[in-house]
């Protein structure tokens, strides 16, 4: 795959996006003997890939990660559909935070900030990266100057979250289950989930788990949306953009007020009291949003 290739996909019309993803699905399908599920997260994309994937094969089973995070408007639109599995975490929101640290920034800033947090013998040479000590290695492995104040912050941060109370439950669910899963990102989220489907494509045979929609846009999921007039989670009709984990800080310094704090405040002011007080959240906001800022 190639950025031009992907640019040129990415440009399709729906049709054509349809088409190519269906065949995609039905060609993993069939090399797995139908072993496969989808990964529902409630959300609008997964919703498309689900939909699609049961136009194909109705009996696919489908898996929604309750990480405890979700709003509660997407753990009842879940539970409408039929033949989906339920998996959990064993650790709660804050006892992650509590031993790995804050999700905020993005997942590279908090993950350098981690490494540099945590000096040992063992990584020392990473610490040199991230500080920008290692001559003439790539600046993607230095943590920006910009950021560099919250490795002394007095918070912990750390990009573990998501690995703990998401894709650790669907990764045994997937090794109980034998199957492999379908997942509903797109490469324009984020440049993380780009670099992913520049080098795997459509299928990761390594980890079995496929991204069908990676060259799908947003605009292309609301038309689908429309085209096959299927239902969808009532959070999006409040203002919502995204509907991951609530309380998870990735990217909330580039959005425009309303953020998506301010929203949960206005909708759901119990879960907002709680994220910034008994959580913590709001300090860490405050240090993130000031330096969004600058």
């Amino acid at each position: 795959m190639t950025p031009e290739r992907l640019k040129e996909m990415q440009g399709w019309d729906l049709d054509k996006k349809i088409s190519w993803s269906k065949n995609k699905i039905r060609g993993i399908y069939n090399l797995y003997d139908g072993k496969i599920s989808v990964s529902f997260s409630g959300g609008k994309d997964s919703t498309v890939l689900l939909n699609l994937v049961r136009e194909e094969f109705p009996d696919v089973e489908g898996v929604f990660s309750n990480t405890g995070l979700e709003y509660p408007e997407i753990v009842e639109f879940v539970k409408t559909f039929d033949n989906v599995k339920i998996v959990t975490p064993e650790m709660s929101f804050k006892e992650v935070i509590d031993t790995y640290g804050y999700p905020a920034v993005s997942k590279q800033v908090a993950r350098y900030v981690r490494d540099l947090q945590n000096p040992t013998d063992k990584n020392e040479k990473t610490r040199k990266l991230r500080m920008g000590l290692v001559p003439n290695r790539s600046k993607m492995s230095e943590l920006s100057k910009k950021w560099r104040f919250l490795v002394d912050s007095g918070f912990k941060f750390s990009e573990q979250c998501c690995d703990v109370m998401k894709k650790k439950p669907l990764k045994h669910y997937a090794k109980e289950s034998g199957k492999k899963v379908l997942i509903g990102t797109m490469a324009e989220d984020s440049a993380q989930r780009k670099m992913a489907y520049m080098k795997t494509g459509c299928f990761n045979h390594e980890t079995g788990i496929g991204q069908p929609l990676a060259f799908w846009n947003e605009k292309d999921i609301w038309a689908y949306i429309k085209l096959k007039n299927i239902k969808y989670c009532s959070i999006y009709d409040t203002g919502v953009k995204r509907t991951g984990c609530i309380y998870c800080m990735f990217g909330v310094h580039l959005e425009k007020r309303p953020n998506r704090f301010d929203l949960l405040k206005k909708s759901h002011p119990v879960l907002y009291n709680y994220c910034m007080n008994t959580l913590g959240i709001k300090k860490i906001l405050d240090l993130i949003l000031k330096k969004g800022d600058k």
